[in-house]
């Protein structure tokens, strides 16, 4: 089956950002993010799961160990398991990333 927005397990998180579980799995877990301006997420690490975030659109701010890093459309960042990260949108336009997590982060969140 085709993954996509519409054949995808939806889900909210923040109250106003949503999420759609493009890939389930143990092994690797695959999720298209949509934050509007201004939101943010809780400042996190993962035990066993290293992720990567890809910008689709917009410009996502991670801030990775403390530091602030502005990622734009077309490029992306590794997190590290264990490494502290937060994901945000400092901008006035939404954005759209994936996140892409081996093995799942699901299970695998701690507030940092």
């Amino acid at each position: 089956m085709i993954a996509n927005r519409e054949t995808s397990e939806h889900y909210t998180w923040g109250g106003t950002c949503d999420g759609w579980v493009l890939r389930p799995g143990d092994d690797l877990l695959v999720i298209e993010e949509r934050m509007p301006p201004g939101t943010r997420e809780v400042r996190h690490f993962h035990a066993r799961a290293e992720q990567f975030f890809y910008v689709l659109s917009g410009m996502l701010t991670i801030e990775l160990d403390g530091t602030p890093q502005a990622i734009p459309a077309g490029s992306g960042l590794p997190v590290g398991r264990g490494q502290a990260h937060q994901a945000r949108n400092d901008s006035a336009q939404e954005v759209v990333f994936l996140v892409i997590s081996s093995p799942t982060s699901r299970g695998d969140r701690q507030e940092a």
